[in-house]
């Protein structure tokens, strides 16, 4: 009898790991341009909700009007009533200016972004919903993992559960064209080309009001999304979207 059979069989199972490709070099370049822009307009944007921390809707608001609802919060402004005895500083100027700036870069990094995915049917590879997981059962599975804050596994290294696949999607194809749209609407140029825009949200004011809401759907869905990054691995997460690959195990026998 030789010396292999000494060898348990268990001990012939090697634990390997191998990198596999998980995302292009454009939507790794897209990704965190968008992402240094969305610091941008979010902080520039805060300093522009300052200024008039009130929100109306219809065509016109101003410091004699009743608005829709007021943050609690005091303004940069002193003829804005607030209810607080002092101002903050005034940061007007510079944050309209980078905010601008910042949302066109979004809007032709968002365009060739949507081009090439459609070209190189990004979207129907990696985020449209499969047959197999438009289950009820699939779908409340992945809720609750997320609500409890649970750790993925492995496979979702380089693949996508269905809850993320939908709120990508939601994302890209709705919040996103929802904020430019909005944000555009503001626009007295851009109004005054395309008056269409606007009259369908119900005047200025009320592009102004939602274009606030869906910025706070963006920043919760940031928050949810950096908060899952951490929980499934912030090392290799990260690795995956710089390096465009992703490492996983392999058990081979």
């Amino acid at each position: 009898m030789g010396d292999s059979a000494c060898i348990p069989v268990s001990a012939s199972a090697v634990s390997a790991t191998t990198a596999t490709s998980r995302h292009s070099a454009l939507v790794r370049v897209t990704h965190w341009i968008t992402t240094l822009c969305f610091f941008a307009l979010l902080v520039s944007g805060g300093e522009i909700v300052i200024s008039h921390p009130r929100f109306y809707w219809g065509e016109t608001g101003n410091d004699l009007t009743r608005p829709l609802f007021k943050l609690p919060m005091p303004a940069s402004r002193k003829l804005v009533p607030t209810g607080y005895a002092y101002v903050l500083p005034d940061q007007n100027g510079w944050s309209r200016y980078l905010h601008f700036q910042a949302a066109w870069v979004v809007v032709f990094t968002g365009l060739l972004y949507l081009i090439s995915g459609l070209f190189t049917r990004h979207f129907r590879k990696n985020l449209l919903p499969r047959g197999a997981d438009l289950s009820w059962r699939e779908f409340s599975s992945a809720i609750t993992k997320h609500l409890r804050f649970e750790r993925p596994g492995e496979a979702e290294a380089w693949s996508y559960n269905m809850l993320q696949r939908i709120t990508y999607l939601f994302v890209i194809f709705i919040l996103f064209p929802l904020v430019i749209w909005t944000g555009l609407a503001m626009s007295p140029a851009f109004v005054s080309a395309f008056p269409a825009t606007v009259n369908v949200l119900g005047g200025q004011q009320s592009a102004r009001t939602l274009h606030f809401f869906v910025s706070l759907a963006l920043l919760l869905f940031l928050l949810v999304h950096v908060v899952m990054v951490c929980l499934a691995g912030f090392k290799s997460r990260m690795r995956a979207m710089i390096t465009g690959r992703a490492a996983i195990h392999l058990e081979r026998t």
